[in-house]
């Protein structure tokens, strides 16, 4: 053509770039094509008019679906309306892919649409030929956007390796599918294989392990950065000749590598192979790209996520120690739980020493918080206790030591540590195992629980002292007492109680519950325990507060096995007697409401409340006389014996005096002197017994149904 020429017609230079027109109006139902046009239908290449129903049958359904949204779409935006649409034969199968652009407009009067656009057929290959296959989307800009949003937002919420390259062997492409992947890594100098999908194992053996310097394409995008195309087998064996035997046994016709960089790091490659051609064109470039890119991001969190996880794992492996030999005469099970904090280890813990003395000592604490500093306080402070118990020192000095050096720690390290001071409740148990005697000191920590030998649950209530690293110079008083055969002492932390929406109140009862209606091992009532707190039975038994607190666990359980028990059970054949001994010193009157308390629970099943409330009140006044007239400790030891109904509780208070009490008749307006007069009106028996040093009054009552009653008058 030459210049000063008239242009030649619009329908001249469509037929010239084979485009054809069509025009549709859903008002009359009918759709135009010219001659071009109806050709790329599948019709003669002649003007002809159809209807809906007459186009519909050339396009594949899902397509004509597509086109609708597609048209109100672009008319909503004001934007030309572009898709791709497959043009069917009579037998079902694809004749070719056609793109479409054109600009619908919307008439509001008769909420119609009106469609003038173009025709033309699209030149790359498509993926196969069965009507059946995997839709070629229609809009490709939008189906290609909406592919990576939802690829991205799989690939983010994949927390392992596995799971980001399960996402990538699942993720199907806009237009075009792969049916092989392989995800490539580097170590040292070596190309490895992260993960593979559409490929066996055995098959990726001469790919695995290869040298970088190569001549693979995987390799070289690794030592170059860029990423390489390779549209056909024989581009592929040009190319790399090398290589090329060992690609040519898979099938395939297409092949993209792209680099997987995350930081500017090149820290793989990705391949994606396709067994029938693909040209690559730049829309399909990008996809590839982006995909690569958000691929990297993902295997660099997951690789960092999992190496913190094998990082806390270690560490909390490494903190937490076996229980180590097992101890003659004792049975002793253990639990660690991390539950809070998002954290695999944190600052509870336990632990079992030998001891010097050929006894061993029990510990359980907690240090303040969730977060990797409590964690290292953690470590540090159990090492200290360690270090203290295995030079002798009794529990109480043990405890003075340790608060000391926390309080070193958290408090004098200086302004840094002062905006995040720390402390922790601990309770040092040392047994003896051939008599069952324990010492006990605590500090801050909850009181321990005995389960007794005929399956009554009770708090023992042990004196204590701070946290440990708020006061130097703290004081640990100590609480003996002895666990007898049959007996199970528990330890734990407050995570045990309180997970799960529990306060100290409600989660002891659901505690109590589980150790009561336990029969098994101790292994078992360990599994028990976690389970009822931190299992999935335990969203049935939430307990009063708003949110379902979470907090780590630990738990330690030790048992004094009984007669004609089996090997590591920790229930023998309810026996006779449910005892516990308490002490009250001369400085600690507030501890007279723990022993009332303490009482309470021992009767939990008695059968009259009456008497209950007549065992309270004489053991306060018992106790109460021994702290107000002597200047002893008194020591009280309750027994209820027998089974079922019938049963005799007998209260003894011991202390050092010398001086035997004695019936006295106050006047009206006395103090004090009735001590004894209720004891003779309430108890069934009572009496004094002098000790070899000081001496211990008694009494008894009998529960009402069995034939406790006729011993009373022997007592007395």
């Amino acid at each position: 053509m030459r210049t000063g020429e008239p242009l030649p017609s619009v329908e001249d230079v469509l037929a010239a770039l084979a485009t054809g027109l069509w025009h549709w109006d859903t008002d009359t139902g009918l759709v135009t094509v010219d001659a071009e046009a109806a050709r790329l239908l599948g019709l003669p290449a002649e003007p002809a008019t159809l209807t809906e129903a007459q186009t519909r049958a050339h396009f594949h359904p899902v397509d004509w679906n597509e086109i609708t949204g597609v048209v109100r779409l672009a008319v909503a935006e004001g934007t030309l309306a572009e898709v791709r649409i497959r043009i069917m034969d009579g037998d079902g199968n694809i004749l070719r892919v056609v793109r479409s652009r054109s600009k619908p407009s919307f008439d509001p009067e008769r909420h119609t649409y009106e469609l003038i656009g173009t025709l033309q057929e699209v030149t790359e290959p498509t993926p196969g030929t069965a009507a059946g296959r995997s839709a070629v989307t229609g809009d490709w800009r939008r189906s290609r956007e909406a592919f990576l949003l939802d690829a991205g937002r799989a690939l983010a919420e994949a927390r392992s390796t596995a799971e980001v390259l399960r996402v990538a062997g699942a993720l199907s492409m806009p237009g075009f599918s792969p049916d092989g992947l392989v995800v490539f890594g580097v170590e040292g100098d070596r190309l490895t294989i992260t993960g593979q999908h559409g490929h066996t194992p055995a098959d990726m053996g001469p790919f695995s392990n290869m040298p970088l310097a190569t001549d693979y394409p995987a390799a070289e995008v690794v030592r170059t950065g860029r990423a390489v195309y390779l549209s056909s087998p024989e581009e592929y064996r040009d190319r790399y000749p090398a290589t090329w035997p060992l690609a040519r046994y898979f099938g395939r016709r297409s092949w993209a590598f792209l680099p997987l960089t995350a930081g500017g790091r090149t820290m793989g490659a990705w391949m994606a192979a396709f067994t029938y051609p693909v040209a690559f064109t730049p829309d399909e470039r990008a996809v590839l790209t982006t995909v690569a890119r958000m691929l990297a991001q993902a295997l660099s969190r997951a690789g960092a996520a999992e190496s913190a996880r094998e990082l806390t794992e270690g560490l909390q492996r490494s903190m937490l120690p076996s229980l180590g030999p097992e101890v003659p005469g004792m049975r002793v099970a253990a639990r660690y739980i991390p539950t809070g904090g998002g954290l695999q280890v944190g600052g509870d813990w336990y632990d079992m020493i030998p001891l010097p003395s050929g006894r061993f000592a029990l510990v359980i604490g907690d240090v303040q918080g969730h977060d990797v500093r409590a964690a290292g306080l953690m470590g540090q402070l159990r090492i200290a206790l360690r270090a203290y118990a295995s030079e002798g020192h009794r529990p109480d000095a043990v405890l003075t030591r340790a608060s000391r050096f926390l309080h070193g720690l958290t408090q004098d390290a200086g302004e840094d540590a002062l905006a995040d001071l720390r402390f922790a409740t601990c309770l040092y148990v040392e047994a003896d195992p051939p008599t069952g005697r324990l010492e006990i000191a605590r500090a801050g920590h909850p009181d321990p629980v005995i389960r007794m030998t005929d399956g009554t649950v009770m708090t023992r209530p042990t004196a204590g002292g701070l946290p440990l690293g708020l006061d130097p110079d703290a004081d640990y008083p100590t609480t003996r007492f002895t666990l007898e055969p049959g007996e199970t002492l528990m330890l734990c932390t407050d995570g045990l109680i309180e997970t799960g929406g529990h306060d100290m109140e409600s989660g002891w009862r659901r505690l109590r519950a589980i150790l009561e209606d336990h029969e098994g091992d101790l292994e078992s009532l360990a599994d028990a325990l976690v389970q009822g707190v931190h299992g999935p039975s335990s969203h049935h038994t939430t307990g009063p507060l708003a949110d379902r607190r979470e907090d780590d666990i630990a738990l330690l359980l030790l048992c004094r096995p009984g007669e004609g028990r089996e090997r590591g059970g920790t229930v023998a054949v309810r026996p006779a007697v449910r005892r516990t001994l308490l002490s009250v010193a001369q400085d600690e009157p507030e501890r007279i409401a723990e022993a009332r308390q303490h009482l309470r629970g021992l009767l939990h099943d008695w059968a009259s409340a009456e008497q209950v409330d007549s065992a309270v009140l004489l053991v306060s006044e018992m106790v109460t006389n021994v702290l107000v007239h002597t200047d002893a400790d008194a020591l009280l030891l309750a027994e209820v014996m027998g089974e079922g109904t019938g049963r005799r509780l007998r209260v003894e208070v011991f202390d050092t005096g010398d001086d035997l009490p004695h019936k006295r008749r106050p006047g009206e307006l006395a103090s004090s002197g009735r001590g004894l007069m209720l004891i003779e009106l309430l108890a069934d028996g009572w009496g004094v017994d002098p000790r070899g040093e000081g001496k211990s009054i008694w009494f008894e009552l009998y529960e009402p149904g069995g034939s406790g009653a006729g011993a009373s008058e022997e007592v007395a």
